[in-house]
């Protein structure tokens, strides 16, 4: 639950004390009805793995409340390389040289170079396999390079990226905790259950925070493996069929 959940509603019991101890307990009476029961740090903002143990005297019902895992994905605009305005077209021509195409260095270059710049941002600056996610999430033609279409969608994108992770990331640390980023992949068009964010956090989190080179990393591959998925599931029916063959394509090549 988010925090708009807790500011509209008071709690209707909590443990007699809060104190700082590894166990805390606590009987209570309370009338039949749906419950929410919320651990916590003593500490705010730390994360914890805990174990809850409910006891009771009559015959009861509990459930983890999650969500249905659902991305809204943006709708791939088509335009030609005419709507790109002149001053797009000459920093990509500056950017790839001669080939006109943008390589996996190239892109690792560029992109670390401008990070370098916006000094609110906590990062360690993109490696080479996240620019090699980003190519194969945008190449179209197979050449495993950038066109100028190609990497104008993808500049696009880390834009868009870039004002979400700076819109949530609250305390303005340059980097999000668990919370933040669980708000930016939402506001970003995706909707996850628990154990994928725990996931998600797990691999792309750094001593419990997420710097901006994994958010978008986190990103990339959230919506590759997605319009992967939809792309695969034409009938919309939520589950779809691989063989071996077409399985190691996927997960290795995505």
């Amino acid at each position: 639950m988010k925090k708009d959940f807790f500011l509209r509603r008071s709690s209707c019991a909590r443990s007699q004390s809060f104190i700082n101890l590894r166990e805390v307990s606590a009987r209570l009476r309370l009338p039949p009805g749906e419950y929410l029961i919320v651990p916590s740090t003593f500490e705010p903002s730390k994360e914890a793995d805990f174990i809850l143990r409910v006891f009771t005297e009559k015959m009861s019902e509990t459930n983890e409340m999650d969500d249905d895992v659902v991305a809204n994905l943006d709708v791939e605009e088509e335009f030609s390389e005419g709507d790109i305005d002149h001053s797009f077209r000459a920093m990509f021509a500056q950017l790839s040289g001669d080939d006109m195409e943008i390589s996996v260095r190239e892109l690792q270059t560029v992109l670390n170079r401008v990070v370098s710049k916006h000094r609110d941002l906590q990062t360690d600056g993109f490696s080479l396999e996240a620019c090699r996610a980003m190519v194969g999430l945008m190449d179209k033609d197979g050449s495993a390079c950038l066109g100028l279409m190609e990497f104008h969608i993808l500049w696009t994108k880390i834009r868009k990226w870039l004002g979400i992770f700076r819109d949530f990331d609250l305390d303005q640390s340059g980097s999000m905790s668990s919370y933040e980023m669980r708000l930016a992949l939402e506001n970003g068009g995706f909707k996850l259950n628990n154990c994928l964010y725990q996931m998600l956090v797990a691999r792309y989190a750094d001593k419990e925070v997420v710097d901006f080179d994994n958010f978008t990393c986190c990103l990339i591959k959230l919506e590759s493996m997605f319009r992967v998925f939809q792309e695969l599931d034409q009938n919309q029916t939520g589950t779809v069929e691989l063989n071996l063959t077409e399985w190691l394509l996927m997960t290795m090549c995505c």
